[in-house]
């Protein structure tokens, strides 16, 4: 059984589909280059509930960050997460048991900043939490034991999320290929195949209770 992410089950009272892609023509530089003016249109549009949404969303809003142009100069520009949008502090959940895999702060604008790892040995999964707290990971040990409900995280602050509005990275990851601490959440058009089978639907998550 999923255990919900969040202090609520999402329902339509408290949550709302947010679209972030590149047909979204609200979206432009001077939106989402600009953090307090990114920030100031997601909090428009969920209305002080929870914004969810971005699996395999086509978005435009990498272009601003250096670090999703790939060496082939081949744009990294398709989400391969959930990302669940709220106030800063917000506290999450496993959703599962396990332990935790790894953890790292990943550095630089438009990272993850904080970042928790968790295997869950029964689902055969690993889950990423993106954009988390400082604080969180000061005293997370490789290993330790996670139950399902466990309080993990909450969300972080522009300042140390990777410059981001108050937001989660959630992905489901099937083999790390090595990572720790860290695994690609936006890839380009062309590996787009491998990472879907990679890092599958989390969608069921949004039901949980």
């Amino acid at each position: 059984m999923i255990h919900r992410l969040f202090s609520e089950p999402l329902t339509l009272r408290n949550s709302v589909a947010l679209d972030l892609s590149a047909t979204n023509m609200e979206l432009n530089p001077s939106v989402y280059g600009n953090v307090s003016a990114f920030g100031e249109y997601i909090e428009g549009k969920i209305g002080g509930k929870i914004g969810f949404g971005g699996y395999l969303e086509h978005r435009v809003i990498y272009e601003t960050y250096e670090n999703f142009a790939t060496a082939s100069a081949d744009f990294r520009n398709i989400h391969l997460g959930m990302d669940f949008w709220t106030k800063a502090g917000s506290p999450v959940f496993a959703p599962l048991a396990g332990f935790v895999h790894s953890f790292q702060v990943n550095e630089g604008a438009g990272n993850y900043g904080p970042t928790i790892i968790l295997y869950h040995p029964a689902e055969k999964i690993h889950s990423l939490y993106g954009h988390v707290s400082m604080a969180d990971v000061a005293h997370l040990e490789v290993g330790a034991s996670i139950t399902a409900g466990h309080l993990l995280c909450h969300l972080g602050k522009p300042t140390e999320n990777g410059g981001w509005p108050p937001h989660l990275h959630f992905q489901l990851i099937h083999d790390m290929q090595g990572f720790k601490g860290d695994y690609p959440g936006v890839c380009s058009q062309r590996d787009l195949q491998f990472y879907a089978n990679n890092c599958p639907d989390p969608t069921a998550f949004l039901q949980a209770k």
